[in-house]
Order: C-alpha cells, then sequence, then structure tokens
C-alpha cells in the first residue's frame, strides 16, 4: 500500500520544470505578478516569469513511501517525486579534443582582422544598444561568435595578438571581446568540442552586459567606490541575467555565467556566495579569463599588470578565488610570454613577442625594437629564440608597457602592418 508525503526543496529557477507545483518564493508574492500564492507550473511562460522575477523558490515534491522491495513510481504522469536534476551548466561530453594550427601566425592574423573589428564594434554596440533600450541581437552575437571561434581554431594565438591592442576610454566593450577570445582560446586549449568552445565565447562576450545598468559615473570612475557605489556595481551580475533572461532561451549558459562569474571557490564571492561545486564550469572558465584581462589592461582607476604578474595573482588565489585545477591549466594556456607583450632581453635589449613556440614557452619568436643600451632601432628585426643558433639568447623578464618609450599599442600597430 502506497502512502504519499509531502517535502518543500528550494531550487534555482534555472531547474525549474512543467508540472512542478511552487509554493514559495524568494521574495514576498505581493511584489511579483503571479495572482495566486501557490500554482503548478502548466507552461514554459510560467517558467519564463519565474526566471525573470526569482533567483529561487520552493517547489513541493511529494515522496511515495512503498512496502520494502516494491517499486517507486509517481501516481501521476508529471508529478514531482524526486529532486529536480540539476541544469547542466557546462561541457554536455568527457570527450576531449587535441587541437593545432592549421594555418601560420602571420596567416592568421592577416585573416583575423576583419573578425577582431567586426568583434570589437559588436561588444560596443552591445553595450551602447542595452544602455538606451535597445534589444541584443541574437544571431548577430551568434555570428561574431563563429567568427571568432573559426579563427582560433585555426591558429590560438592571431586573435590574442590583435586582442593586445587596448584603449583605456573604451575598456568596458573591448573587455568583453577580450573575454571573449580568452575563454575560446582557453576552451580550446582544454580540449572541449567546438560547439562547448562556442557556447564558452558566447559566456565570455555577454558575461558583463549587466553593466550597461549600472550609471556610467560610477562604471568610469577613477577613484575608489564609496559604500553605496560598491553595492550599485555588485549589482551588474543581476543586472545581466535578467537581460539576457529576458534576451532568448539561446542564452542559457550565457545566462548562468553573467549571474555567476563574480562567485568565488571560497564562498566570498557576489552575488549569491555560492561555493566551488555550486558554480559552473563555464562559470570558472569565464572568471578566470575575466580577471586576467582585467589586471593586464590599462583601465580609468588602475594601470595594467604584466602578464606574469597576473598569472602570479591568478596561482596565489587558486582554490580560494578561482577553480585551483583551471586554474593551472589556464596559466599553461597563457604561457610565459604570450603574443604581443613587451620583454627584455638578458643583453639589455627591448623587444615585443609575435607568436609563442609551441614546444618552449621560454623561446618565443620576437621583434626586437632597441639595442643593447635600450635606444629605439631604426630597424627593428625578428629574433626566433626556437632557433638553435639563438641558445645563449635568453629573456631576461617580461617588463611594463611604456619601456624604454615604447607603447605597445603602437608597436603592435606597426608590426601587423608589416605581417
Amino acid at each position: 500500500m502506497r502512502h504519499a508525503d509531502y517535502q518543500d526543496l528550494t531550487v534555482s529557477v534555472q531547474e525549474l520544470d512543467i508540472g512542478m507545483r511552487v509554493v514559495a518564493l524568494d521574495r514576498p508574492w505581493e511584489e511579483t505578478t503571479f495572482l495566486l500564492q501557490g500554482f503548478v507550473i502548466a507552461s514554459n511562460h510560467d517558467i519564463r516569469e519565474l526566471q525573470r522575477q526569482c533567483q529561487t523558490v520552493t517547489v513541493q515534491v511529494r515522496i511515495e513511501s512503498v512496502p520494502k522491495g516494491a517499486a517507486r513510481t509517481p501516481s501521476n504522469p508529471g508529478e514531482v517525486t524526486a529532486a529536480p536534476k540539476p541544469t547542466k551548466t557546462g561541457p554536455a561530453s568527457t570527450q576531449r579534443v587535441n587541437y593545432i594550427n592549421q594555418v601560420s601566425f602571420e596567416r592568421a592574423v592577416d585573416a583575423s582582422r576583419l573578425t577582431f573589428d567586426s568583434a570589437r564594434s559588436l561588444a560596443t554596440s552591445i553595450m551602447e544598444g542595452l544602455r538606451v533600450g535597445r534589444n541584443l541581437d541574437v544571431s548577430e552575437c551568434r555570428d561574431t561568435v563563429d567568427k571568432v571561434v573559426d579563427s582560433i581554431l585555426a591558429n590560438k594565438d592571431a586573435l590574442r595578438f590583435l586582442s593586445m591592442i587596448k584603449h583605456k576610454d573604451s575598456y568596458t566593450a573591448e573587455h568583453s571581446m577580450n573575454v571573449c577570445i580568452l575563454s575560446a582560446t582557453f576552451a580550446r586549449h582544454l580540449g572541449l568540442l567546438e560547439y562547448e568552445i562556442r557556447d564558452a565565447a558566447l559566456c565570455g562576450l555577454l558575461h558583463d552586459v549587466g553593466k550597461s545598468r549600472i550609471p556610467v559615473e560610477i562604471l568610469n570612475k577613477p577613484g575608489r567606490f564609496t559604500r553605496e557605489e560598491a553595492y550599485i556595481m555588485a549589482e551588474h551580475p543581476t543586472h545581466g541575467r535578467n537581460i539576457l533572461m529576458s534576451a532568448s532561451a539561446e542564452f542559457k549558459h550565457a545566462i548562468d555565467v553573467a549571474h555567476t562569474h563574480h562567485e568565488r571557490m571560497d564562498g566570498k564571492g557576489y552575488p549569491r556566495g555560492l561555493r566551488h561545486q555550486q558554480i559552473s564550469y563555464y562559470a570558472k572558465i569565464v572568471a578566470l579569463a575575466d580577471a586576467y584581462d582585467a589586471m593586464t589592461s590599462e583601465r580609468c582607476y588602475g594601470t595594467a599588470k604584466t602578464s606574469e604578474q597576473a598569472l602570479k595573482m591568478i596561482l596565489r588565489d587558486r582554490g580560494s578565488h578561482f577553480d585551483s585545477e583551471l586554474s593551472k591549466k589556464f596559466v599553461t594556456c597563457i604561457g610565459f610570454y604570450p603574443s604581443g607583450c613587451l620583454i627584455e632581453l638578458a643583453g639589455g635589449q627591448v623587444a615585443i613577442v609575435l607568436e609563442p613556440s609551441q614546444t618552449d614557452f621560454a623561446r618565443p619568436r620576437l621583434r626586437v625594437l632597441t639595442d643593447d643600451q635600450q635606444h629605439r632601432l631604426e630597424t627593428p628585426y625578428e629574433l626566433n629564440l626556437a632557433d638553435p643558433t639563438n641558445q645563449s639568447v635568453f629573456i631576461r623578464a617580461e617588463v611594463h608597457n611604456g619601456t624604454a618609450g615604447i607603447d605597445i599599442n603602437t608597436a603592435l600597430t606597426q608590426e601587423i602592418s608589416l605581417l
């Protein structure tokens, strides 16, 4: 003989399904558009409204007690009889791919220029459009992400090289583009399937759309935030979730990442204080790309760190701020001397890194810009440290932008014209 018991279970609104009985919300009923205080989800529209207005809800779960050894089955189709399965928030497969560059660095840079320009234009138009009330164009986002991923699959370094050209005054939009590129590059490094790389790239592109709801005077403030301003700024993940939820159901992973990319492994992040296992795989990927690009960019309230400094900080914070295993893999993905960084050779010359070596991160291909006294050369020259004839040449350290009067943006622009 069966006996039915009921249990209340609090779940994320991302885990809802038709047929579930909602008995409580994470906010007062009178603050929502729902007429009944308790109802059965009857349609996808109900789910979307719950997702738009709440973060979690309480559902009533029916659990049937049956004689020992008897099968446990739901009494009615669609009735909830167990805790709902969590929505997949990361790669669906365990299969991994070993990608190799399909075209040379020079060809890839030349072929990627239009992709880079369109990605930068889209990132800018997204932020500006949302700020004035325009809706996201889903197909445009997908088209641009497809081009970015195609470029990264062809050669992992070309777009990264182009993305090193940064403008402080356009930080917010360029940051979204760079995080898109970094997230896709890291996903490729992790061996994710192609469609999963595209998902990661889309998450990176849209992770900060909530900043379009932050007043510009706070977003671009050069000094420290007041407590009130910090609270306002910390609302951007929730704004991002709401924007993407209202835009399209296609943004499932991007919704989660926009809401979650500032959570931390130790539970000290925001806005929900999630811990390690509660944070999705894509959110962990984008959090690393987000932090790295932020640290290595000139911003209105801070100077850029070198890539080496940023990677050391990521390693320092692995396990507390960032996922421990992914942090180590991210450092390997970026490498010691990534494309576009400025380095000083043991002999004193300053050079810009063109392309990392595929076999030895410490032996990249360079363009030497100064002599050993750090005077600018009239004719810079290429130096491939991986060439056996150059084994006596070593890199002393990565150096900051402005060393020997060299501006990385200018040097990169000149270099691109030579490739």
